[in-house]
């Protein structure tokens, strides 16, 4: 046993041994290969017994048959949605769940090209200065979206689900694989302490959130074509080097549009949150004018 006095000196002198022993034999850093553990929660199925899916209408903004979207348009319009969220709640409508007022609604389309930043992500990750780069407010590192790919917005109030982001986040996980499966690819998966899904180690899906008041906002991406692989190589995808994407059309026999592959994720979407999903008229919305 020491003194105690003399436990200032002892906790120095392990400080230093442990500093030499580090400096000596330093441990293997994860940057670059992974930033850091994200994958956190798991995904439980909801109760969709009965006619839930009656009473949760969701509306359904597909922009996937139009020209792709400028990424601040896209951006602006769902922005709009959540504020009419955040005004009901203003109201002090927080314990009537959102489903029952039509508030909920989940948008899709197909962007310009763009590499979107979160909130504290890190711009070396981006290589090439010939794509459009905009810093946004959702958690995640940098990725690309632009023609060919499917990117999923869903504007919901989470309390009408299950109030927990990481169940959210493993929730749109799961809204994927089963899209995936019903488009003929059956090994896609999880992997560990990483948020997306993934094909043979090959990216094929990204997800990157923000929630306020417990409504979500931005979502998920699923590379369909190979176009939409074209501007990965300037960028570091989600911080991960060495890491490939991949995408619908290089693991199935008969080549998919985006188009096509919606009704698959509008199906797996119904099916993980119980909901139906009602298309709105977008015939008289025009996304560019929002920019």
């Amino acid at each position: 046993f020491f003194p105690i006095t003399m436990m200032p000196l002892l906790l120095l002198h392990l400080y230093m041994a442990a500093s030499v022993n580090a400096f000596k034999n330093p441990q293997p850093t994860l940057y670059p290969t992974l930033l850091k553990g994200q994958q956190l929660g798991a995904f439980e199925s909801l109760d969709c017994r009965g006619d839930i899916r009656d009473d949760r209408i969701v509306k359904l903004f597909d922009f996937t048959n139009a020209k792709p979207v400028h990424f601040r348009g896209g951006w602006t319009f769902q922005k709009n949605l959540l504020s009419r969220h955040l005004d009901r709640l203003k109201l002090g409508d927080e314990d009537n769940c959102s489903q029952f007022n039509g508030f909920d609604a989940i948008v899709m389309l197909q962007h310009l090209p763009v590499y979107t930043l979160g909130t504290a992500s890190d711009p070396n990750f981006v290589l090439n200065d010939e794509v459009e780069v905009v810093r946004i407010d959702r958690g995640g590192e940098v990725t690309y979206h632009g023609p060919g790919q499917l990117v999923v917005y869903p504007i919901i109030d989470l309390r009408a689900y299950k109030q927990d982001i990481h169940w959210y986040m493993r929730a749109m996980e799961e809204s994927i694989l089963i899209a995936l499966q019903k488009a003929g690819i059956d090994d896609a998966m999880r992997e560990d302490n990483l948020t997306g899904i993934w094909v043979k180690r090959q990216k094929i899906a990204a997800l990157g959130i923000k929630a306020r008041r417990w409504v979500t906002q931005h979502g998920l991406a699923i590379n369909i074509t190979p176009e939409s692989l074209i501007n990965f190589e300037g960028i570091i995808p989600c911080g991960l080097e060495g890491r490939k994407v991949t995408c619908v059309n290089n693991h199935v026999q008969k080549a998919l549009l985006v188009s096509d592959f919606v009704k698959h994720m509008k199906e797996a979407l119904e099916e993980v949150f119980c909901i139906k999903l009602q298309e709105a008229n977008i015939d008289e919305i025009n996304l560019e004018s929002t920019i």
